[in-house]
């Protein structure tokens, strides 16, 4: 199943299925929805949204149902599963990241910049660190202990890196948590070891020629399995394949009339 979410609705659609209509259509929301994703089992679903919500959806019935809610006080940009499935780490507007704990529902906060919006919060596959990038451009980064069994994530600060000088829009990191990828409306792309979270490779789509106006933001991007790729999406209507290493581009995915400002990758074979 994949599931795609926008103002006030809700789709979700069966990959294995030769039919381009929603299995699950559900328009009972308010606002836009602005971050979605499943647990690893299949079993539930979480959204946030601008309605300054973060739920937890049943997908175990016919039709979408609400299980839970978390209620925080500026609309939500972001949403993160912890790997150990038991957390939700929350991004709002006004500069506040939640930790959502769904076995015990307590919750704490981390505020790196008073008000200033947090656009994307990701934790790598290791569950090692946690990355959140907000509107000042700047990526923050945790060490993270604990959070197996009954024990609580414990969040220690490791570094702020001035990623970019413009809006960091995303933050992701590799498969093999070797790497960090940011992305902003600056028009990069840019990559990180998490061995000293010094710059690798800056990936750009900025144009030569001095008469060209500005190609737009870099919205997103993901890395493949092997780590040794990665596609980005960006407002000149193009999503490109990307070598890590060199940061050659080795291909470009053009059809879209718009934007591209968020996209999935899975290289694996569907079954």
């Amino acid at each position: 199943m994949i599931a795609a979410a926008g103002y006030q609705h809700i789709r979700m659609y069966d990959l294995n299925s030769n039919n381009p209509n929603p299995v699950i259509n559900y328009d009972g929301v308010s606002k836009n929805i602005t971050s979605v994703g499943f647990h690893e089992d299949g079993r539930w679903m979480y959204t946030g949204g601008e309605d300054c919500m973060a739920r937890i959806w049943d997908l175990r019935s016919r039709n979408l149902q609400c299980q839970r809610i978390f209620q925080v006080n500026a609309p939500i940009n972001c949403v993160c599963l912890h790997p150990n499935q038991a957390e939700l780490i929350v991004g709002d507007q006004s500069g506040v990241i939640h930790i959502w704990d769904l076995k015990t529902d307590h919750n704490e906060q981390l505020i790196p910049e008073p008000e200033v919006s947090i656009n994307s919060v990701h934790i790598d596959p290791d569950a090692s660190y946690m990355a959140a990038v907000n509107s000042s451009g700047n990526c923050y980064v945790w060490n993270l202990t604990g959070g197996i069994g009954e024990e609580v994530t414990q969040l220690i600060p490791k570094t702020k890196i001035p990623a970019h000088k413009r809006y960091a829009l995303r933050c992701k990191f590799s498969p093999d948590s070797t790497l960090l990828a940011t992305c902003s409306a600056d028009q990069t792309c840019k990559i990180w070891r998490t061995s000293n979270f010094s710059l690798m490779t800056e990936l750009s789509i900025k144009s030569s020629n001095p008469g060209e106006t500005s190609r737009g933001w870099m919205w997103d991007c993901a890395f493949s399995g092997d780590s040794q790729y990665i596609v980005t999406a960006s407002s000149d209507n193009l999503a490109r394949l990307w070598c890590v290493e060199t940061g050659e581009i080795k291909r470009e995915y053009s059809g879209h009339q718009k934007a591209v400002v968020c996209l999935a990758f899975n290289d694996s074979v569907l079954g």
